[in-house]
């Protein structure tokens, strides 16, 4: 039976989103706030709070329990001290324990807080409750910064790739350890003159099994969601940093050799380049790039895509020229669909081939940041280089962001993306240009038991197209014993968003989904849920292409693991030929249909043994067969030196005719020989591509942000280990603040 695509969907959402706004403005009476004093010597950071300047700047309040509970003050107790000077913002925190049985991973920068002991604190500069910094400590003194983009509300929204200036030292004493960080204000953005941030500060202790924070919050919500963040008073009035100017030039040198190719020789890899970052206003940065290089970059761990579609959407971008303020340019849309996607910047169809290859940038420029406590601009521009020899013209990508801040923690957000290849006669196949614009409302309530967005987007080529549009949206109702969202895309056949992401086209999608939570806290349970959801997909003019329905129970032990169980009855009606087997069987028939049951999982074991492991799979029926799919990860920590993984893919995939066993195995290893000096190896065995890949990776810190790296890899055929290709590069970075 054919259905028609929800017409209304977007605006009902819109309506709905809109009608929330008079019941989100509350205040929880038991949030703390801080007044910040200024002093005039700078405080050293050794670790010791023994200076005078921090006298008289403990923050007030205790903390409350996260986890186990969300009703009790912690048990852990945890002082707090904030003060700051002309140029700095000072922290330190003082944090006891039962022992000194610290869980630290390794020396790793960036690590993620869960699974061992540290601090964090969240500064919410701009007192929006949307955009944050983060800088966190251990109890070995290996820092870590992150963004926080979109309120937090989701893991997401949390970008640990974000480096920068700053300073911290930790000591361990006998039953407390301490952290003393200065941040410099140059490193955050902030309005000149304001007088009023937004704090947040949350620990995790191992030993207690205990996670705590300074504000309150409720444990249906992420522990550095911004709804939680408590009013921070500075005595004075901030000024603007002076000239806030870093150069950061680079040079690299090294080989690559394709093996594949008609010219075998190998090619040197040597270039030079420089990225500057300007300080536009307190609030406004001008970052630009000069043959921008990435080669330090670690590669995309593989994982086997058994679907029909693009799964590339799940890697995430890791160049530093495209983080700070990601969620302005990239926030649009959701996994189903955007308009812009920065991955896709910097890549292209090499046409000798067929697959994706990097596409050398000339130069880069990237306006963004908070013009004022309401608005929020970016634009981009980037010039590739010509590659005529694989079928790539330089082409030239711009892209204009503007929102505007709405009631307490919404916004509206326009976006304008153009593609522009500069030398069409490289290659006559590809369009001369393609355009995507678009506008969205974003809802987040004040105390975020709503969440939701509403979206509107178009594309323009120079090649016409039929519904060329992309709407849809989400809402969320998140309450401690309940949530329910309903969620829905309608995408047309014409859009076609070069730049952005769109797995699926001519489609429209709707996605209900409920639960109920319980917290029976006993030695074993510490929290667990019941769950319904529904997703499906259906073809304009035909109908049903895709179903997925079931009950979901997600359980968090006491001992901090996870398990997350679904049973589901799947639908799929195919419009072309499928192999479910990836190449052993012969192809499923197009307009053919199929209903199957099978059963998927996720386990978490607990972070803070020694040894711990991660597994997800599927099994039961697939298509006309059976499937048994399994991946995760063993990992085994010698702190903190680093720790040995054993990333794993198993797939069994088995139909009337044939069966194909597919695996990947990745072992890795991580060795932090101090907090300056990292090795990572890491290798790939993958039947499903035919490739096992060597990668390994040296990173020298010498300096805050200026780093040395050298970089080995190496690519082979999986079935003959003939050589594909490889490399070798050396590249120094050094950043400079003028």
């Amino acid at each position: 039976m054919k259905q028609k695509p929800p017409l209304a969907f977007s605006l009902f959402l819109l309506f709905a989103s809109i009608g929330l706004v008079p019941t989100v403005f509350c205040q929880n009476p038991q949030t703390p706030s801080v007044t910040v004093k200024t002093v005039q010597t700078p405080i050293k950071i050794d670790g010791i709070i023994n200076e005078t300047a921090w006298e008289g700047s403990r923050l007030e309040g205790d903390f409350w329990q996260y986890f186990p509970s969300d009703t009790a003050r912690a048990k852990g107790k945890t002082e707090l001290y904030i003060t700051c000077d002309a140029n700095n913002i000072y922290v330190a925190a003082k944090c006891y324990t039962s022992a000194n049985k610290f869980v630290v991973p390794s020396y790793r920068r960036d690590y993620r807080a869960g699974g061992n002991d540290n601090i964090s604190f969240v500064f919410d500069t701009f007192n929006d409750k949307t955009n944050a910094f983060l800088f966190g400590m251990n109890p070995l003194g290996v820092m870590r910064e992150a963004l926080i983009s979109n309120g937090g509300s989701a893991p997401e929204f949390l970008n640990t790739f974000w480096d920068n200036k700053w300073t911290g030292v930790s000591k361990a004493y006998e039953n407390y350890w301490v952290c003393e960080v200065s941040i410099p204000f140059k490193t955050l953005r902030y309005k000149d003159g304001v007088a009023q941030w937004n704090f947040m500060c949350y620990r995790f202790d191992t030993q207690l099994n205990e996670n705590s924070t300074w504000v309150r919050v409720p444990q249906n919500q992420l522990i550095f969601n911004l709804a939680f963040t408590a009013p921070l008073y500075f005595e004075q009035p901030l000024k603007k940093p002076g000239l806030n100017l870093s150069v950061i030039p680079y040079a690299r040198t090294g080989f690559s050799q394709d093996n594949t190719a008609k010219d075998s020789r190998a090619l040197p890899q040597n270039g030079i380049g420089a990225d500057v970052k300007v300080g536009i206003t307190p609030g406004m940065v001008l970052d630009l790039s000069v043959n921008p290089d990435f080669s330090q970059v670690e590669a995309d761990r593989q994982i086997q895509n058994l679907t029909r579609f693009d799964i590339s959407y799940s890697f995430p971008e890791q160049r530093q020229f495209f983080l700070e303020n990601a969620d302005l340019f990239g926030g649009f849309g959701n996994q189903n669909v955007t308009p812009f996607f920065s991955r896709r910047v910097g890549l292209a169809i090499d046409t000798t081939t067929g697959v994706f290859v990097p596409n050398p940038i000339r130069y880069g420029a990237r306006l963004n940041g908070k013009i004022d406590n309401n608005w929020r601009l970016g634009v981009l521009n980037l010039q590739t280089a010509d590659e005529p020899n694989k079928g790539i013209p330089g082409t030239n990508y711009t892209v204009g962001v503007l929102q505007r801040k709405l009631f307490s923690r919404s916004n509206v957000s326009v976006i304008f993306v153009n593609k522009h290849n500069l030398n069409p006669e490289i290659n006559p196949r590809l369009a001369r240009f393609n355009r995507a614009a678009g506008i969205e409302y974003n809802l987040a309530s004040t105390d975020n038991r709503w969440q939701g967005k509403v979206y509107y987007h178009q594309t323009f080529s120079a090649r016409s197209r039929d519904q060329n549009f992309a709407s849809g949206g989400t809402l969320t109702y998140n309450k401690l014993r309940y949530q329910i969202s309903l969620a829905g895309d309608w995408v047309g056949r014409g859009f076609d968003a070069e730049v952005g992401f769109v797995p699926r086209t001519g489609v429209w999608r709707v996605n209900p989904q409920a639960q109920i939570n319980f917290y029976p806290r006993n030695r074993v349970f510490n929290q667990h849920s019941i769950g319904f959801t529904h997703e499906q997909f259906n073809i304009f003019g035909t109908g049903l292409a895709d179903r997925a329905t079931g009950l979901i129970w997600t359980v968090l032990f006491t001992k901090t693991g996870r398990l997350t169980a679904q049973l589901l009855n799947n639908f799929t009606y195919l419009f072309d030929k499928f192999d479910p087997t990836l190449g052993k069987a012969a192809p499923l028939l197009a307009k053919s249909t199929y209903t199957y049951n099978n059963f998927q999982f996720l386990y978490l074991s607990d972070q803070r043994k020694k040894l711990s492991m991660s597994t997800q799979g599927t099994v039961g029926q697939y298509f006309n067969g059976k499937i048994i799919s399994i991946s995760g990860a063993l990992l085994y920590r010698f702190q903190p030196f680093g720790n040995l993984t054993l990333n794993y893919s198993f797939s069994r995939i088995s139909t009337p005719t044939a069966q194909n066993i597919i695996y990947l195995v990745g072992p890795r290893t991580d060795i932090t020989f101090s907090k300056n000096v990292f090795w990572t190896t890491f290798l790939q065995y993958n039947t499903r591509t035919n490739n096992f890949n060597v990668n390994s990776r040296v990173q020298w810190r010498f300096k805050p942000v200026s780093d040395f790296f050298l970089v080995y890899a190496d690519n082979y055929f999986a079935d003959s280990f003939a050589r594909k290709n490889r490399a070798l590069v050396a590249k120094i970075t050094y950043w400079f603040n003028v």
